[in-house]
């Protein structure tokens, strides 16, 4: 397609360096129905992206649209801290019945702010607060969020670089297929637990994701998963899953942990929670762990009813039948892979490896450049798609959950092209 040259000004001249992006795409982006975007001069593209999986229903959803236009137009409540309202009740109510009883789930429900780092901090200090320990171990390549208690338990040694001071309390441990197959799971973790001499301070909790999105589509077994559930049970610490971006249904199950067969003591949900891109994050733990005391961990910011109002729709449109939605992105999870299969053969030379699960995948190259190059040429060709992985190595796959399959097809038939053009 031609792109004329848009008018960045505005942008490059009052808006923080910090942006990042807008300069993978350089466009001005106007429209975004479904799965698509157009820009302001008319220009449309298939979106890979998501909204980083906060789109999982796709862009200005029909249904959770009309549910948020009625509920304006009537006055409903916006903005209601931790007030009870009726939004709120609407929520939670689904989300008992739709999410948390049919799967035996005994969840308390936290609201600490509204993005996925605010319930990060807040899992933490949950946590710590139970336990009377400091320690938390993460996973190498792990991204938890950008404030400084995350970014403590986060892998990427840029993030890690901007906070400014030391990142403390945290002690990374190998990740699923870390040493290849080479060591046994966990052999150098529970040995250092066990030995008075190793240095490690007693965690309260562990921390991890089931895939690690922005540290390269890493896919953690299910065998590991429950290995690593029966370690923190064995030595007295907390499991917390982190399912910001991999919940709600992105590798088809609404919690990823579910193929494990595991029950965390705290989860962390947020991005496609509400469903429509707004706000909103839960944290999610056992009855037994709710110490806390009244005001203790708050936020202004952490009552938004219109993202509740959203977030009921999607779960009573998308969630109420059954595992239809879970079916629904598994076989398009399969699609994907397909075509992951044909682009690896056609390309033997060049790419390294694919992984995913449901809607969630990734391509790795043996030049670490590469991807950058194909996300790149992809957007010149009509699709949005990023990369992730410490070195940006790999390209990322998210695209919406409701994307119907002539349009998976349309975008897996321009990232072929996009890795045959950029050989």
């Amino acid at each position: 397609m031609t792109i004329t040259q848009p008018d960045l000004s505005v942008f490059e001249t009052l808006e923080s360096e910090v942006r990042s992006y807008c300069r993978a795409w350089p466009t001005v982006f106007d429209r975004a129905q479904g799965s698509r975007m157009f820009d302001e001069d008319g220009h449309e593209y298939l979106d890979f992206f998501a909204g980083a999986g906060s789109l999982n229903y796709g862009h200005n959803n029909p249904v959770l649209k009309r549910a948020l236009i009625d509920y304006l137009e009537r006055d409903g409540v916006t903005h209601g801290l931790d007030m009870s309202t009726t939004a709120k009740r609407g929520f939670l109510e689904s989300f008992q019945n739709l999410v948390l009883r049919p799967r035996d789930l005994p969840y308390k429900v936290m609201f600490p702010g509204p993005t996925g780092t605010n319930a990060v901090e807040s899992a933490l200090k949950l946590a710590r607060k139970v336990k009377g320990r400091e320690s938390i171990v993460s996973f190498t390549n792990a991204f938890h969020g950008m404030s400084l208690g995350s970014l403590a338990v986060t892998g990427n040694a840029f993030k890690r670089a901007g906070a400014g001071i030391p990142l403390v309390h945290g002690t990374p441990m190998p990740f699923d297929n870390y040493f290849e197959g080479k060591v046994e799971d966990f052999l150098w973790f529970e040995r250092l637990l066990e030995d008075q001499g190793s240095g490690l301070n007693k965690p309260a909790a562990v921390i991890v994701e089931t895939v690690q999105g922005e540290g390269g589509i890493n896919v953690a077994r299910p065998e590991w998963l429950r290995a690593l559930s029966e370690l923190c049970e064995r030595q007295d610490m907390l499991l917390i899953v982190d399912d910001i971006q991999m919940g709600c249904g992105r590798t088809g199950a609404f919690f990823s942990f579910e193929e494990a067969g595991i029950t965390p003591d705290i989860v962390t949900v947020s991005k496609s929670i509400s469903g429509y891109g707004l706000p909103m994050s839960l944290c999610l733990f056992k009855p037994e762990l709710d110490i806390w005391e009244p005001g203790e961990h708050n936020g202004t910011f952490r009552g938004n009813n219109p993202a509740f109002v959203t977030a009921a729709a999607a779960l009573e449109t998308y969630w109420s039948d059954g595992p239809a939605m879970e079916k629904q992105t598994r076989t398009r999870g399969e699609q994907v892979e397909e075509a992951f299969i044909s682009i690896t053969e056609e390309n033997l030379a060049d790419v390294k490896e694919y992984r995913g699960r449901g809607l969630v995948w990734g391509m790795e190259f043996h030049d670490k450049a590469r991807a950058g190059l194909v996300a790149k040429r992809a957007f010149e060709l009509g699709l949005l798609i990023e990369t992730s992985g410490p070195e940006s190595e790999v390209v990322k796959l998210l695209p919406a959950l409701t994307i119907t399959p002539e349009e998976l097809d349309e975008g897996l038939r321009i990232l072929a092209r996009a890795v045959r053009e950029t050989a």
